[in-house]
C-alpha cells in the first residue's frame, strides 16, 4: 500500500557533554567570562533542575572541558592560576550567538552588499545589452549571443561578429564598513534588568557574521562610558559595564575617526544604547558630568557630533534599549539631525533589526 507514514517528532540525542556545553556557553556570557562564577551557577542549576546523573557530572564535565581544548589552567609563580576560557570556546560563544540572532540566514559566498547601481559587479540580474568596448568579456552570455549570430547571419554557415555579442548586465556591490558602539555606562544594569548581556550577545553574533557572510567587509567595536575606546572582537564576551556615565560625544568622536581612515565609500555607525548621554570630556581633560534629566549643554555637542556625520556621509542607526518618552524625544531630535534612523526596541528583538539594517543598507529619514 503506498502512501505517507507519520512519525511522532523526536529531537536528536545530545550527549551529556553537548546538552551541558549549551548551558555553559550562555553562562559564561552573563557571568563576562567568570569560568568559576559559570560553573558555580551550573551546580546551583543541576541541584534544582537536574541536569546530570551519577553517570556524567558536573566535574566530568569540567574534564571534558580540558580534554577538548575549551578551557586551560592559568600557570603563575606560586603554582596554577585561575581557570580561563580559550579562543576555541570563545568562537563556540560566538557562532551560539549567531546562531540564536540570525538562525534563519543561509550562508553565501564571498560578497557584499547589494546597490542600486548596473555596472561591473558580481550578481547577474538576468537583464542582457549590446556589447560595447571594455565590457568584461567574462559577462558575456554565450547563449544569447549565439542566437543573435543565427538570426544576424543565418543558419547555413556560423558567424559571429562583435555585433551580436551581448553582455549579460550585473550589480554593483559595495563594501561596507561598520562601527558597533555599545554603551557600558552603570545604566545598563539599573533597576535589576540586564541589558548589556543581550547587547554582547548582539555584539558577538553581527560581529560573527559580518567576518563569515561578508569577509570583504570590515568591522570595528567601541565601548563607551566616561570615556570611549576600542575592544576586539574577541574581547566581547568579558565586557562589563562600568561605574560610567554616558559619554556619547566621545564615542562618536571616536567611531568617526576610525571611519575617516576607511578607504571605501560605504560607512556607517550603529549605537545600542539605553540612555541619555549624561558625561562630556571638556578641552582642558576635565569632565562635565550630569545625571539629572537631559542636560541642554551635553545634548547639543551631541547634536553637533550627529551634523558632523552627516557631512561625512556617516548614517548612524541608534538602537534605544529603554521607553522613557523624555529619552525618545533626545533621540529623535539626534536621528533628524544626522538623518539617520532609530529603532526603539526591547532587548528581544534587537538582533534581527540591526541585521536588517545593515543587510538592506537603506539611509531613510526618521518619520
Amino acid at each position: 500500500m503506498q502512501g505517507f507514514h507519520f512519525k511522532t517528532y523526536q529531537a536528536p540525542e545530545q550527549s551529556p557533554f553537548d546538552r551541558l556545553f549549551e548551558i555553559f556557553k550562555e553562562l559564561i556570557v552573563h557571568t563576562s567570562g567568570d569560568f568559576d562564577e559559570t560553573i558555580s551557577w551550573m551546580r546551583e542549576l543541576d541541584v534544582e533542575y537536574k541536569l546530570t546523573d551519577e553517570k556524567y557530572t558536573i566535574d566530568d564535565f569540567i574534564e571534558d572541558l580540558k580534554k577538548k581544548g575549551y578551557i586551560k589552567q592559568e600557570i603563575v609563580q606560586d603554582g596554577d592560576g585561575p581557570t580561563k576560557i580559550t579562543s576555541k570556546t570563545e568562537r563556540a560563544i560566538r557562532q551560539q550567538a549567531l546562531n540564536n540572532i540570525f538562525g534563519n540566514l543561509k550562508k553565501t559566498g564571498k560578497g557584499n552588499h547589494k546597490t542600486k547601481t548596473l555596472g561591473q559587479g558580481d550578481e547577474k540580474t538576468g537583464e542582457f545589452k549590446e556589447f560595447i568596448f571594455g565590457d568584461n568579456i567574462e559577462n558575456i552570455s554565450l547563449t544569447e549571443s549565439i542566437k543573435n549570430a543565427q538570426i544576424n547571419h543565418g543558419i547555413g554557415e556560423f558567424n559571429l561578429t562583435e555585433n551580436d555579442l551581448v553582455i549579460e548586465e550585473t550589480e554593483q556591490k559595495s563594501q561596507m564598513s561598520t562601527v558597533l558602539m555599545i554603551d557600558i555606562s552603570h545604566s545598563m544594569i539599573l533597576y535589576g534588568e540586564d541589558r548589556i548581556t543581550p547587547a554582547k550577545k548582539v555584539a558577538m553574533a553581527f560581529a560573527e557574521l559580518i567576518t563569515t557572510r561578508y569577509p570583504k567587509d570590515t568591522i570595528d567595536i567601541l565601548v563607551f562610558g566616561d570615556d570611549a575606546w576600542t575592544i576586539t572582537i574577541q574581547e566581547l564576551p568579558y565586557l562589563k559595564v562600568g561605574p560610567y556615565h554616558t559619554n556619547t560625544v566621545a564615542g562618536l568622536q571616536l567611531a568617526m575617526d576610525i571611519l575617516r581612515r576607511k578607504r571605501n565609500t560605504n560607512k556607517q555607525i550603529f549605537m545600542i544604547t539605553d540612555g541619555k548621554p549624561s558625561c562630556i570630556k571638556e578641552a582642558d581633560g576635565s569632565y562635565y558630568m550630569n545625571s539629572n534629566g537631559l542636560d541642554q549643554y551635553i545634548v547639543e555637542k551631541c547634536y553637533n557630533q550627529a551634523k558632523i556625520a552627516r557631512k561625512l556621509h556617516i548614517p548612524i542607526t541608534t538602537f534605544m534599549i529603554a521607553h522613557d518618552p523624555y529619552l525618545q524625544r533626545f533621540v529623535n531630535e539626534f536621528t533628524e539631525a544626522n538623518q539617520g534612523k532609530a529603532f526603539y526596541t526591547g532587548l528581544k528583538g534587537l538582533g534581527e533589526m540591526i541585521f536588517e539594517d545593515y543587510e538592506t543598507n537603506r539611509k531613510k529619514k526618521l518619520k
